[in-house]
């Protein structure tokens, strides 16, 4: 460990004055930890994708295998005309075989202790390393089964539950169904239940104030429904427990790709902004949230943020927060959201409440830029909330030299804590408050400051409540909730208006190159150039001559019939200079982003490449499909020359994958040296002169 002695001594207590009693920045589904949605799975009965028991290796009994493989063959029939072939078609067909959670816990309690165990491990990030985003999506997949349970049609008597193998899980099963058996909570539904213990979690964390963000709330015909339930379980939660939750509904800046075969409408923000509009009225909604993996220039979504602004001119109190500045990437990300709000102001409107979610990566704050930036965010008072845990480990801080709360604290900027979701990464207020204190040397005078600034909010959420009741209650006129929402997402439907994005304009990269599609061999190595693709559009990839050198070392000592090459989609700098010297000699893939541009489609159309199309429709989040086509299924050599955060991601994804890579890092590139000396010992540093094809070639 390369940390202080003094870092690695964590200080066990807080001072009461100075404990946080928010969370301002978490996610709906992050929420809960593992053994709390065990039990939430088991005493609710839920549906439990066969994927997930082969994925996980979980062990069945003689009687559970056959019966979910004679449900199987069942469930294959209903999937006979798809279109979906090989592994995709098995996966389809196991997500859509199930078992009751209960009864693969209960009815094979042999092999609970290890199914337990593995189960629970699907659920957080890891944490004896650092993960990606991929492995963040991957987790979110498997919490999804638990927080957007479905009760299983199969039920069966809960017994044996005394005799589950662990003590923790054993006694939220046995809270949850005393439950149950209550008034207040008998009539439950999971979501709920989820929320309940939501709260129950915060209480004991000492937390008293959360504010949920949550795409369900933009969405047309779930987000009636959840509302109905949050006006009923918030009270008594609130009563039970004195934690008030609120709620931020949340836009996905891309769309999410993750789930297979799921086709997002070119309209879906248009959509989702309607819904958002009517939900906005609600009391327990506090304003919007703009989430997903930041791989796109927020400028890009200003047509969005306008709208957002919108509805600020008509409630000041709507919070508007965007996430920005979480990985180096994009630095200009955080003061262009400001600047996007600001230009979208009616005439004599305020400044409306903004927070950015991480502010971790902007422009030096000792440089112009950085001093524009942070002018920007006092005059206008944004608040920068801060998840330490969360940004070690999705590789998004690789310096704690680098974390930038005290110089903004320094500079009078509103701060706050938050976990990001506490359950996904398996912490709680305390363990990142302390954090704070032990990594960040935060003083109690720094932290009372934070405190603070969350105080204000709290104030002010609390009388915003008090006058949307009133409000609400007008709004509703009589009407039901659901009759209420339902007429006035109505009436946004047809007084909306298209929006324009730079990514509804790009093209099928599937159909404009329908003719370079090829497979990777599979007895070949593949060997990835990271270069010009792994860097933004803003930053210039540049080829030394050393470089070139190692490229053609590459290119005239590497045997083609036993190595082929994979580059980005960019053809820039090194992956130009690999394509213009190969002369035809190796194979060349290019994985491209699902949509591309014209200059994009006619570049790669000219170059002398196949090509490989990610589900990913842009081309920051590629990396993604570098684990799922070669780091995840087969060897390789990776040799990383340039990128920043694109580029560590895709050094990262080597480095987790189950084949094994060879990874060589350019000691060039700044980004990348920091990630190879936090990867000590699963990578090589090297200088562009140095020899490594002679290592290469003897490796295999």
């Amino acid at each position: 460990c390369d940390l202080d002695i003094r870092k690695t001594l964590v200080k066990a207590y807080i001072p009461k004055q100075c404990k946080f009693r928010t969370d301002l920045h978490t996610h709906m589904n992050a929420n809960l930890h593992p053994d709390v949605l065990i039990a939430l799975g088991i005493t609710r009965q839920i549906r439990y994708p066969y994927y997930y028991v082969k994925k996980l290796g979980l062990k069945l009994s003689d009687r559970q295998i056959r019966k979910l493989e004679t449900q199987r063959k069942k469930t294959e029939k209903l999937f006979a005309d798809s279109e979906l072939k090989g592994r995709y078609l098995d996966r389809r067909i196991d997500d859509n075989t199930f078992i009751n959670f209960a009864d693969l816990i209960l009815n094979n309690l042999a092999d609970a202790a290890d199914n337990i165990v593995k189960i629970r491990a699907s659920l957080t990030i890891l944490k004896d390393g650092q993960a990606v985003f991929t492995n963040l999506e991957k987790v979110y997949l498997y919490r999804y089964v638990f927080t957007k349970g479905v009760e299983s049609e199969n039920k069966i008597a809960l017994h044996h539950m005394d005799e589950v193998p662990d003590k923790d899980i054993r006694a939220y099963m046995k809270q949850m169904l005393a439950d149950h058996r209550t008034e207040e909570y008998r009539s439950n539904t999971i979501f709920q239940d989820k929320l309940l213990w939501i709260g129950r979690c915060y209480a004991q964390q000492g937390i008293r104030y959360v504010e949920i963000s949550d795409t369900t709330l933009v969405k047309k015909e779930e987000a009636v429904g959840m509302l109905e339930q949050v006006h009923y379980i918030c009270p008594l939660i609130e009563n039970e427990t004195g934690v008030r939750i609120r709620f931020l509904a949340a836009l996905r800046r891309i769309p999410l790709t993750i789930i297979k075969d799921v086709k997002t409408p070119a309209n879906y923000l248009r959509d989702n902004l309607d819904v958002l509009k009517a939900v906005a009225l609600d009391p327990y909604v506090v304003g919007s949230d703009i989430v997903g993996e930041e791989i796109n220039d927020i400028t890009e979504l200003k047509p969005v943020i306008s709208e957002l602004v919108g509805i600020a001119r008509n409630d000041p109190d709507f919070t508007i927060r965007i996430h920005a500045g979480e990985n180096d990437a994009l630095k200009d990300n955080v003061y262009a959201a400001i600047q996007c709000v600001k230009s979208s102001l009616a005439e004599g409107q305020a400044f409306p409440k903004m927070r950015i979610g991480h502010g971790l990566h902007t422009a030096g704050l000792d440089t112009a830029k950085g001093r524009q930036m942070l002018n920007a965010v006092k005059k206008n008072n944004v608040v920068l909330e801060f998840q330490i845990t969360s940004n070690v480990r999705l590789n998004n801080l690789n310096s704690l030299d680098a974390h930038p709360l005290r110089q903004y604290l320094e500079q009078g900027i509103r701060c706050v804590q938050g976990s990001d979701g506490f359950g996904t990464y398996g912490v709680n207020s305390f363990d990142e408050q302390l954090a704070l204190i032990t990594m960040l040397n935060l003083s109690n005078e720094e932290m009372l400051l934070m405190k603070e600034t969350e105080d204000e909010i709290v104030s002010e959420s609390l009388r915003s409540f008090k006058r949307k009741i009133k409000a609400y209650s007008q709004f509703l006129n009589g009407r039901s909730l659901a009759r209420g929402l339902k007429e006035e997402i109505e009436y946004n439907q047809e007084h909306g208006y298209e929006i324009s994005l730079t990514l509804t304009s790009k093209t099928d990269a599937k159909k404009e190159f329908a003719a370079k599609i090829a497979e990777m061999p599979e007895d070949r190595i593949p060997v990835i150039i990271g270069g010009g693709s792994f860097n933004t559009a803003k930053r210039e990839t540049k080829v030394s001559e050393e470089e070139k050198r190692l490229i053609l070392d590459l290119l005239k000592r590497l045997d083609p019939q036993k190595y082929f090459f994979v580059i980005g989609n960019k053809l820039e700098g090194h992956e130009k200079y690999l394509v213009q010297q190969n002369r035809g000699r190796f194979q060349i893939f290019a994985i491209v982003p699902a949509l591309v541009s014209e200059a994009e489609r006619d570049k790669l159309k000219k170059a002398k490449v196949s090509i490989r199309v990610s589900t990913e429709n842009l081309g920051m989040g590629i990396y993604k499909s570098f684990n799922y086509e070669i780091f995840e299924r087969r060897p390789s050599v990776v040799i990383a020359l340039d990128g920043n955060s694109a580029g560590a991601n895709l050094v990262q994804e080597a480095r987790n994958g189950k084949g094994k890579a060879d990874i060589y890092v350019s000691s060039s590139c700044k980004m990348l040296r920091d990630k190879a000396r936090q990867l000590k010992g699963y990578v090589k540093l090297f200088t562009p002169g140095d020899d490594i094809v002679s290592e290469i070639v003897a490796a295999h």
